[in-house]
């Protein structure tokens, strides 16, 4: 069987939801940006991408009409180029990385681009509610339907993660984005994004005007364990805030895969290369664990222990499961989120997986290391994970 390598990687910056800047782009316009992006710093022919695959979590409305399809014709990709959306939520821009390398390695393709996008703005106020719920599984499984902010709360609750150790992770989370920032570490990997924003008054009305996002706009650098501490919990009695989850957010992110020997041939020199993937099922109403129980089937299928795996990425949905995850299997936080994660920059569903990723990928470069993990949680109850080789 033959490598798959990740040639290379481009990404939107992250705005916030509803307020932000990328409040009225397109979700195929976003993952136009950084597929056209992708495919230029790869420096190949477009005609020579044989599939598009393309993650969303919510692949309806604006984010809908099979939006791998969409973003590839967007992007100026020729008629020829197919593609296709794909949906394991929180995972789906991770999932599509790996379906692309795992079709490289069977030799059925020999280029294609993989990534995620997600306009939470356009999308998640206005979805489709109609006979949304199975009506079996709704009366004897409802838990599955249950929101993530109720299923981090029985996390809390079951496991013993308290306020105080969420607020501290939060905290650090982005004291490390803001240094990373400063040091320059995000430069690569963002692409500035010319756009349209629907800026709101206090009284109601609203104006549109054009605007170029640059950098991620969810950070606040002043955030202390005291400051967020002062926060108040979203639900009666909990233990979540604003403060130590995951940020609504819009954004894309796509990585070009190529056949390692192609990509020899080419004279291009990897980012890293794709070596497994895993994915496991657990209960719905603790679906933050997922991790736990994917990370080990991944380790497993390579042979290596957690102490080999220099980089890890851990989708920061909600600091309390970031937390039980990370001591259930021993992850050293001085190897973990290292430049921040979810709760600093933004979660737009779709997008997470490849932008952890790629940003591993270059980091892991920098820091010399040989393997980096990209795992995160899944709604529904489910946890995956990938195993990928630096270059």
């Amino acid at each position: 069987m033959r490598d798959a390598a990740i040639v290379s990687y481009a990404r939107t910056p992250i705005g916030k939801a509803f307020r932000g800047a990328l409040n009225l782009t397109h979700g195929a316009t976003l993952g136009a940006h950084a597929i056209r992006h992708a495919v230029a710093r790869a420096g190949i022919n477009p005609a020579q991408v044989e599939d598009v695959i393309l993650g969303c979590a919510f692949p309806e409305g604006a984010n809908g009409f099979n939006l791998g399809r969409i973003a590839a014709l967007a992007a100026g990709l020729p008629d020829s180029v197919p593609g296709m959306t794909v949906n394991r939520y929180c995972s789906s821009g991770l999932q599509s990385i790996a379906l692309a390398a795992q079709a490289v390695r069977a030799g059925q393709v020999d280029i294609v681009v993989a990534g995620g996008a997600e306009s939470v703005s356009c999308v998640r106020e206005h979805i489709n509610t109609f006979m949304r719920e199975e009506p079996t599984l709704s009366g004897s499984a409802p838990a599955v339907y249950m929101p993530m902010l109720e299923t981090a709360e029985i996390v809390q609750r079951r496991y013993g993660i308290p306020r105080e150790r969420q607020d501290e992770y939060a905290a650090m989370s982005q004291a490390r984005y803001a240094y990373a920032r400063s040091e320059g570490r995000f430069a690569a990997e963002i692409v500035p994004m010319e756009t349209v924003s629907r800026r709101h008054a206090k009284d109601g009305s609203f104006v549109d005007e054009p605007t170029c996002l640059a950098q991620d706009e969810g950070a606040r650098p002043g955030s202390t364990t005291a400051t967020l501490a002062s926060l108040s919990p979203v639900l009666p009695g909990g233990t979540v805030t604003a403060g130590n989850a995951s940020q609504l957010s819009d954004g894309a992110a796509a990585c070009v895969v190529m056949a390692a020997d192609m990509a020899s041939r080419h004279g291009l020199s990897p980012m890293g290369w794709f070596r497994g993937f895993a994915v496991a099922g657990c209960a719905p109403d603790e679906m933050g664990i997922g991790p736990v129980l994917a990370v080990p089937k991944l380790l497993h299928q390579a042979g290596l222990k957690v102490s080999d795996i220099g980089l890890w990425e851990l989708n920061e949905a909600f600091a309390v499961q970031v937390l039980y995850c990370a001591d259930r299997l021993n992850i050293p936080l001085d190897r973990l989120n290292v430049n921040g994660g979810a709760i600093t920059v933004g979660h737009p569903f779709g997008m997470s997986g490849t932008r952890m990723v790629g940003h591993a990928l270059q980091e892991g470069r920098r820091r010399g290391v040989k393997y980096a993990v990209v795992t995160m949680c899944i709604g529904g109850g489910m946890g995956a994970a990938g195993l990928f080789e630096v270059g």
